[in-house]
């Protein structure tokens, strides 16, 4: 940390340091992020963006009565740095140390915890509210992206936010990017708005002029402001803030960092809901990600002197991307569906090739869900590549748009299982349990990247359901020696007849494969049932270890309502007499760290597994 960093040990004490010394301050907020992220990895751009933007927010606020929401938290670096976790940000990201978003159980000034998009205005409504019902002071500030507003939540917030009759401050950080390039009516919107910046400029500058004539300034000022506002709507439209119910102020420079103090000085005394247009850059201080903001969005370590090295190795994600094309070559009807992941989930080749077929729908996923409905409607075969963590939020569309008029989508789901530092509201370990409750639904889950194209394909061709292809973060992982991929919807692997039966889907196999080998060396025979298809699930496939003495289910998602659980209930069904154990998630939320070390903290790779193989034999105990 830099000298000014170190006498900041709480909230607060950004306000004691001398006015001069704050841009100062800013740059060693800077290094701190640049450094600790080139270690640690995690998202520099936006944090760069922010960190005159989060100084005067701590300047002019009191987060002792204060509340701050930021609209997905990567963002948050600043923050962090201002309240108290200076000197623990070396820990970002890693095992036991800060997490790369807010977070409710590190500081009570982080009010809300949160990971996905569009949701800070409701949480800070929601908190206004509150104070307003309990009497108590303090204001509420939500800062939320312009890809943000793609997501319809965040338009359900400023909806009910503008009935409020007391001060809420929405900051508008307006960078004109969010993860992808942004789309749609709302960034044309805000291009538009950034286009009025003299006009809107010179309106701050005359009321702040009169608000200083003593007596008569408040009149003169609110006078002007009736006038201002008819003339306004004469020659330009309304802002759609207003109409919303807001006052709106800006685009504003959100680098400059007097004029933000005076700005949030001044609208924290407006006694009804304000919304704040800052226009910011990503990777600010950065060369490297002032150049390629997109680039240096989430990112493992690297060098921060050379940066990001271009050369890429193949992944799930890319390979998904390349299957996708192969198919899309030989079929007109196959569409792509992201939702500002286009980088993240392998699709740019598929929009350089196939621009018609290609569709960025912004932070909506639950729009999507139902778009590609309207696609498949329409005798189109749309593919939604989306993280598992944000899937989550289209399950209603899933169920009522989709399932229930049985329209055929593809749900290419990236990131299923444990992503690591990225931490508990991002891991994929819910989407087996929701799935498995949508009627007809089938889903698969490869383990390597021909499996990925093969079944990817199968989707393609088959009748018209809901499917999904579950894929993790990364690449792919040990491949044993003889083995081949099937188009079965299962396959056994290993010594016939052995008692030991380990069971898994997806990059489990890699493990469960390992551990075979080294417990074989032990004079432990195992046989491993490899789900390909693990919803719905093949009776043959529990059939098939049904003489198993020992049945060890292993699966990289929760144990309530997954896909563990179904299998044991069938195996019981049948009659089945052995001892059955399953390994699954147990703990609800999984916290940050890398994946490997977060497996083997959960008993899932192979260590794990040849415990759990010794134990059972040992003990016999049915779990």
């Amino acid at each position: 940390m830099g000298l000014l960093l170190d006498q900041i040990q709480q909230h607060g004490d950004v306000k004691k340091l001398p006015a001069e010394e704050l841009p100062a301050l800013c740059e060693e907020i800077r290094e701190t992020i640049i450094s600790t992220v080139a270690d640690n990895g995690g998202h520099l751009a936006s944090n760069l963006g922010v960190v005159e933007l989060c100084v005067a927010l701590h300047r002019v606020l009191d987060f002792s009565k204060d509340s701050l929401v930021w609209d997905v938290g990567h963002q948050s670096y600043t923050h962090k740095l201002l309240t108290g976790r200076a000197r623990m940000f070396s820990t970002l990201r890693q095992e036991n140390g800060l997490s790369g978003f807010p977070s409710r159980e590190e500081s009570d000034c982080d009010p809300f915890t949160s990971g996905h998009s569009s949701a800070s205005i409701s949480a800070a409504l929601g908190l206004a509210y509150a104070k307003e019902m309990r009497g108590e002071d303090g204001h509420v500030v939500a800062v939320i992206g312009d890809g943000a507003l793609t997501g319809g939540l965040a338009y359900e917030g400023l909806n009910n936010a503008g009935r409020l009759h007391r001060n809420l401050i929405v900051i508008l950080n307006d960078n004109t990017m969010s993860i992808s390039k942004n789309v749609g009516s709302i960034a044309r919107y805000l291009t538009y708005v950034r286009s009025r910046p003299a006009y809107l400029n010179a309106k701050d500058s005359i009321e702040s002029v009169l608000l200083h004539i003593p007596k008569i300034g408040n009149r003169l000022a609110s006078a002007i402001r009736r006038v201002k506002k008819a003339i306004k709507r004469n020659i330009f439209n309304t802002t759609i803030f207003e109409d919303l119910g807001f006052t709106y102020y800006g685009p504003i420079d959100g680098h400059d960092l007097p004029r933000m103090i005076s700005l949030l000085q001044s609208v924290k005394e407006i006694h009804k809901p304000v919304l704040v247009h800052v226009r910011t850059y990503k990777g600010r201080g950065y060369k490297y990600a002032e150049d390629n903001p997109r680039a240096y969005h989430g990112l493992s370590a690297f060098d921060r002197e050379k940066g990001l090295d271009e050369a890429t190795q193949g992944n799930f994600s890319c390979k998904f991307g390349e299957a996708l094309c192969d198919l899309a070559a030989k079929d007109e009807r196959i569409c792509a569906v992201t939702a500002a992941m286009e980088t993240g989930t392998g699709l740019v080749p598929f929009h350089e090739l196939f621009k018609s077929r290609f569709f960025d729908v912004g932070i909506a996923e639950g729009h999507a869900v139902t778009f590609c409905a309207g696609l498949a409607r329409g005798g189109m075969i749309p593919v939604f590549s989306v993280y598992s963590t944000f899937l989550q939020r289209s399950y209603d569309q899933l169920l009522h748009d989709v399932a229930l008029q049985r329209l055929k989508i593809i749900l290419a789901i990236d990131r299923a299982g444990i992503v690591g530092e990225d931490g508990k509201t991002h891991q994929g370990i819910f989407d087996t349990g929701f799935l498995r409750t949508v009627p007809d639904a089938v889903v698969y889950a490869p383990a390597y990247y021909d499996e990925l194209s093969r079944m990817l394909q199968i989707c393609v061709e088959g009748d018209d359901r809901l499917y999904a292809v579950r894929y993790p973060r990364g690449q792919a992982l040990y491949r044993p020696a003889g083995y081949a991929p099937t188009d079965d919807s299962f396959s056994v692997f290993g010594e016939d007849g052995a008692p030991v039966a380990l069971v898994t889907f997806g990059r489990l196999f890699s493990f469960a494969a390992q551990a075979a080998e080294q417990l074989s060396r032990e004079g432990i025979s195992c046989r491993i049932l490899k789900l390909n298809r693990v919803i719905p699930m093949d009776p043959k496939a529990v059939e098939s270890v049904l003489d198993a003495p020992h049945v060890l289910f292993f699966e990289e998602g929760v144990r309530s309502g997954g896909i563990g659980e179904g299998f044991g209930d069938m195996l019981m069904e049948r009659g089945f007499s052995g001892t059955f154990t399953l390994h699954a998630i147990e703990e609800g939320f999984v916290g940050h760290a890398p994946m490997s070390r977060t497996l083997a903290r959960l008993g899932l790779d192979q260590d794990g597994m040849v415990r759990a193989v010794r134990s059972v034999l040992r003990t016999g105990n049915v779990k």
